[in-house]
């Protein structure tokens, strides 16, 4: 990605408390991904994952409401625990082309950084994602992440390491 297009990237940093290899599985083990991925209220009820470059994956996620909503793609790059590249396209997508969505997954001391990286297809494509509750969104993900890690992972000062 170029800093040409600057005006079709969002970038989003979380850092958690947790080895890469778990947070990695948490992005790509089907299992996992339906125990946090969503907004409060939104809830991973069908969730196919083909983990190789070329593989696809198929998300949907059903509303408080019953509204459903199906995100798809393709990994590009799959390089466990560190990287992984795919693309996404929504069903009933509002904005024109496919999205580019890297997960860069780094550690340090046990705690480990995603940096996420969407390139949208376009500027305006970008905006009109903005203009949608993604902020929300993406936080409250993020927060069910971290309690779903919090509950996955023993806690060693209590002695309750296997």
């Amino acid at each position: 990605m170029r800093d040409a297009d600057a005006d079709r990237l969002v970038t989003i940093t979380r850092v958690l408390d947790a080895p890469r290899e778990l947070v990695f599985r948490m992005w790509s083990q089907p299992e996992l991904l339906t125990r946090w991925y969503g907004a409060r209220g939104w809830n991973l009820v069908g969730c196919e994952v083909d983990l190789r470059p070329g593989g696809a994956y198929r998300f949907l996620s059903r509303g408080p409401d019953g509204q459903d909503m199906v995100q798809r793609g393709v990994f590009r790059e799959v390089d466990p625990p560190g990287r992984l590249v795919m693309t996404e396209v929504f069903d009933d997508q509002s904005y024109p082309g496919e999205t580019l969505i890297a997960h860069e997954f780094t550690e340090a001391d046990g705690v480990t950084t995603v940096r996420s990286t969407v390139d949208y297809a376009t500027p305006e494509g970008r905006d009109t994602v903005l203009r949608y509750p993604m902020a929300r969104g993406v936080a409250e993900s993020g927060e069910r992440l971290g309690a779903l890690l919090t509950e996955l992972q023993p806690d060693t000062t209590r002695g309750d390491a296997p």
